[in-house]
């Protein structure tokens, strides 16, 4: 049986911090991605001591600066012979001073960066990799809390609010997986997404202020399902809360919305390095768009 080799972003601490422990003593390869060398060295350190006979290897790059997300995937394609999964964990939160509208590198608002614009980027541009290492997996990490995203003031320029960046950055992220398992369908590459738990105990949810009801364990075994589990072998373009194929937000099925988000994203991550996918995968449709019944989700 091949080893996986699995990315997981926001590996340093809380959830990611977990996933890499879980997959870890499962054997193979896990890449651990953090933005800061301390931690990222002392989060690799006990993943190696946890499980000895796992090949644990560190990138290090801020999500905030898409020209680090670049150069990342660009040392990730030229050392890594494989790559079977991506878990796209890594999260900007609602903030300490959730009034303070913060901005990237690039002058994009903070959260639509780091929660989207980011993840989606990086892995348009590990996608070599994945397809040539197919069947592979990407999972990205949303939230119940999604808010319909505002076209006329996609960066919060006005009305900012830390939560309120968070959440419509989440249900972008969770349009973009819809949109990108439809470019993939047939490549082997599934992309699904999902909220892992609600109000784990991480720093993201204290920082707010808010308090955690569960431990970072509850949202580790829905996230390594979607990673792992055989029976989901096919299944993409999915939002899951937890392990229920369910509803994200009304917007995400909103197929005009959809399409208008990925333009603006492309607009925005093609200014950095030329991702653009062929005109004929620019397609939305297909994927997100018979979801089983239930409310949208929100925090």
């Amino acid at each position: 049986m091949t080893r996986r080799t699995t990315l997981i972003t926001g590996a340093t601490q809380g959830m990611g911090r977990g996933l890499a422990l879980d997959l870890a003593a499962r054997g193979g390869t896990v890449l651990l991605h953090g933005r800061d060398p301390d931690r990222l060295g002392k989060v690799a350190a006990e993943v190696r001591a946890a499980a000895p006979d796992t090949t644990v290897r560190t990138y290090l790059a801020d999500l905030a600066d898409l020209d680090q997300v670049y150069a990342m995937a660009a040392r990730i394609r030229a050392a890594e012979p494989r790559l079977d999964g991506v878990i796209n964990n890594a999260v900007a939160g609602g903030g300490t001073e959730p009034l303070r509208r913060e901005v990237s590198r690039q002058g994009h608002e903070l959260r639509f960066a780091v929660n989207h614009l980011a993840p989606y980027a990086l892995t348009r541009a590990l996608l070599p990799l994945l397809t040539a290492s197919t069947p592979a997996r990407v999972v990205n990490v949303a939230s119940i809390g999604q808010e319909a995203i505002d076209f006329d003031n996609l960066m919060l320029e006005r009305d900012y609010e830390g939560l309120r960046a968070y959440c419509r950055s989440k249900l972008a992220l969770i349009m973009a997986t819809f949109h990108l398992a439809a470019e993939l369908a047939g490549t082997g590459v599934t992309v699904n997404t999902l909220h892992p738990a609600h109000l784990m105990d991480t720093d993201g949810v204290r920082a707010y202020g808010l308090t955690p009801v569960i431990g970072i364990e509850e949202g580790v075994r829905p996230t390594v399902r979607l990673l792992l589990d055989p029976d989901l072998t096919t299944t993409t373009g999915r939002y899951f809360d937890q392990f229920t194929d369910t509803r994200a937000h009304a917007q995400a099925y909103d197929i005009a919305a959809r399409e208008r988000l990925m333009q603006l994203t492309h607009t925005l991550i093609d200014g950095e390095t030329d991702v653009r996918q062929p005109e004929a995968h620019r397609s939305g449709g297909g994927f997100g768009e018979q979801p089983p019944s239930g409310p949208p989700g929100r925090r």
